[in-house]
Parts: C-alpha cells; sequence; structure tokens
C-alpha cells in the first residue's frame, strides 16, 4: 500500500509549526524593554521581607508595559527565582539566579531587566537589602512577580 506524497510531509509541517512558535517566544527575550524612570523615595523596610513588597512595585514601576495582566495561564515559559542585592544609596550590588528556568534565554533577559530598573529604592533602615522574588514569565514577554501576583489557572 502506498503512503500518499502529502501523509509524509504532514508530520515535517507539525515540526515546522512547532519550531515556528518556540522562536516567536525565543524572539521575546532577545531584547529587554527600556525601563520607565525611577521615581525613588527612600524605603522605610526595616526587613529583607518588608524590602521585597517595595523592590517589586519598583520594577512593576519600571516596566508597566510588561507586566501580565490578570491570573497567568497554567504553563509557564519561564519560572525564576532571582536574588537581588542593593546597597544603602539604592546602587545594584549583585543579581544572582538561584533557580534557573527552563527556557535559557529568560534568565539573562530578567537580570538585564533588574539592571536596567536600577537604582532601586535606598533601604535606609536596614544599610542595604537583599530581595529574592519568583518572576513568572510568559511566552508573550510579560512577567508577574510572585510577590504581586494576581494568582495562576
Amino acid at each position: 500500500m502506498a503512503v500518499h506524497p502529502r501523509l509524509l510531509r504532514l508530520p515535517l509541517l507539525t515540526l515546522a509549526a512547532a519550531w515556528l512558535t518556540a522562536t516567536a517566544a525565543h524572539a521575546q527575550f532577545a531584547m529587554v524593554p527600556s525601563p520607565l524612570p525611577p521615581v525613588l523615595q527612600p524605603s522605610q523596610a526595616e526587613s529583607d521581607q518588608d524590602y521585597r513588597a517595595e523592590a517589586a512595585k519598583h520594577i512593576y514601576a519600571s516596566y508597566p508595559m510588561r507586566i501580565y495582566k490578570g491570573r497567568m495561564p497554567p504553563l509557564l515559559y519561564g519560572v525564576a527565582i532571582v536574588e537581588t542585592e542593593i546597597d544603602a544609596e539604592g546602587k545594584l550590588i549583585d543579581v544572582r539566579i538561584r533557580r534557573p528556568p527552563a527556557a535559557p534565554e529568560v534568565g539573562p533577559w530578567i537580570v538585564q531587566m533588574i539592571r536596567k530598573a536600577a537604582p532601586f529604592p535606598p533601604p535606609a533602615k536596614m544599610g542595604k537589602a537583599i530581595y529574592q522574588d519568583i518572576w513568572l514569565v510568559h511566552k508573550g514577554g510579560n512577567f508577574q512577580l510572585d510577590t504581586l501576583t494576581e494568582g495562576q489557572n
């Protein structure tokens, strides 16, 4: 029994469609958007946990165009745990990925977004702060932070 040539191409077309979808998602992370200028006020936080909400709000204010609106879908493109160290003046000391996302292009994208969002609110009462958050990243290049997330379906 002979197989029609169109049927032989079907798996190839499916593979090509999957590749194009993955490439489109990958392209979202090739460039880091420019943040909006910060409006800095000294933080009143007395602990790293208290500072976490202020730092997350600062990142949201820097990238309002990249915040995922509503509840996140069940399958995320990338999830990363990121630790950011900030000095007494709000300057960035270091950014470390503590748990890298499955999509390798997302980690450097997150790090660059954090670097561009600096300076952060100066942790005046603490001297310096270590801000840790979980980044929930959609394939379209939008994100939520665990501290401020609207949840997930």
